[in-house]
């Protein structure tokens, strides 16, 4: 029970922290700073940058000078755990001159748990996850096949965590750089703690080194390019695109209320649910895509939450999250909604597939997250954010992985 409760406390805490914005931004000032300034990633040498090279040793490039930093230093948490902050990739880190924490850190390990948790939804939904040896079903007890398919499951969640998730954070705080120059100065790459080309090699490494792995396990699941579409292959590079036009200019999506915080619900339920899919199955029916949208779409209220806490800030550089866009007392509503009205959709679906017990279960989850929202997230979203996160999402996300096993157990031949 221990351990469960750890993973959930963990997966509750990640999801927070993926759908967190990365900066409450509070500075009109960063306009004019950085209007002047090419936030472009340079991917090849050009005569503007010619001492760039992607895979180029860290000896011979120079360190990146700090961005108009603040003075002051990071508010180190005095709990004791700045050390563990600092690994996660959390606010109240201590500071570190260990390049390999100072790698680890900038690919925010706290943010793969939801990764990690999708992969084992999407190998649930695909019914066809054999267990080393399964104690509530005799004829599951294949040791050779259960490790392999641990084995299986393993590598894609190290693909859709330390690697793909790896490469999404390290690139947003790329980009970002010269607004955490103003807002987190002590970060790794505003402060000068990385090279420019240190950060571009693990950039180039984390993407490359993921897609590697996503055709290795399409070959080990029997659908490489030579016998049958490379699914996770193709889904690692679209997960990547999504994430480079997140952070990157001219698109950065994480500029518009709608288009970023559904990026971060897609990135962050469904397509690590399709890749474990995928891996132990096919996605060879529409359902298996509509469910994880719904949830992409709860997703998206979960990502609103995390800008109440931003709206000043956001106002005053005309940027366009929900809150802003919509006010305060509107987007407090259409996220309670987003959140609420999916789920219940999924139960209804459950309901009509003759699974009563598990949208029954699926409606038992529900109902703690509505509590929680007339309690804390609609009497005041901005006080009450993290305490709504904290009470709200255990329940979500056990409501996704029962609804993964619903799926798997389900027989849809028998339906046609």
């Amino acid at each position: 029970m221990r351990v469960a409760s750890l993973a959930v406390a963990l997966c509750s805490v990640g999801f927070s922290s993926a759908f967190a914005p990365r900066n409450a931004f509070s500075t009109v000032q960063l306009i004019n700073k950085s209007s002047n300034k090419s936030s472009s990633l340079s991917m090849i040498p050009n005569k503007d940058n010619n001492k760039f090279f992607p895979f180029e040793s860290s000896s011979s490039t120079s360190k990146i000078t700090p961005l108009e930093a603040k003075k002051g230093p990071n508010a180190e948490a005095t709990d004791g755990s700045g050390g563990a902050r600092q690994l996660l990739g959390l606010k109240g880190a201590s500071e570190e001159t260990d390049i390999w924490k100072i790698r680890l850190q900038l690919t925010k390990p706290i943010t793969w748990v939801p990764l990690v948790w999708g992969v084992m939804c999407g190998a649930a939904a695909s019914g066809n996850y054999h267990w080393i040896w399964n104690p509530f079903d005799p004829n599951d007890r294949d040791v050779m096949l259960g490790l392999t398919d641990a084995a299986k499951g393993f590598v894609a969640m190290i693909l859709a965590g330390p690697f793909l998730t790896g490469y999404t954070q390290t690139i947003n705080d790329w980009y970002d750089r010269e607004i955490d120059a103003i807002n987190e100065p002590y970060r790794p790459i505003p402060s000068g703690a990385i090279s420019e080309g240190e950060v571009i090699f693990q950039i180039w490494f984390l993407l490359l080194g993921g897609l590697g792995i996503a055709y290795g396990l399409d070959a080990w699941s029997g659908h490489d390019m030579f016998q049958a579409t490379p699914t996770v292959l193709g889904l690692s590079i679209f997960g990547s695109f999504i994430s480079y036009i997140y952070s990157a200019p001219p698109l950065k999506l994480k500029q518009n209320g709608w288009a970023g915080n559904y990026a971060l619900g897609c990135s962050y339920i469904s397509l690590p649910w399709w890749c474990g899919q995928a891996v132990f199955g096919q996605l060879d029916r529409p359902v298996y895509f509509i469910l994880p949208i719904l949830y992409s779409i709860a997703g998206l209220g979960i990502a609103i939450v995390n800008d109440f806490k931003s709206i000043e800030g956001d106002r005053e550089l005309g940027l366009q999250s929900l809150p802003v866009a919509f006010g305060i007392d509107t987007a407090k509503y259409m996220c309670a909604g987003s959140i609420s009205l999916t789920q219940l959709g999924v139960a209804a679906y459950l309901y009509s597939l003759g699974e009563t017990t598990y949208a029954a279960i699926l409606l038992g989850l529900v109902l703690p997250q509505i509590y929680f929202q007339a309690t804390l997230l609609l009497p005041d979203p901005v006080e009450n954010d993290v305490k709504f996160q904290a009470a709200s999402q255990p329940f979500f996300v056990f409501g996704i992985l029962a609804t993964a096993l619903c799926v798997g157990h389900h027989d849809f031949g028998a339906m046609v």
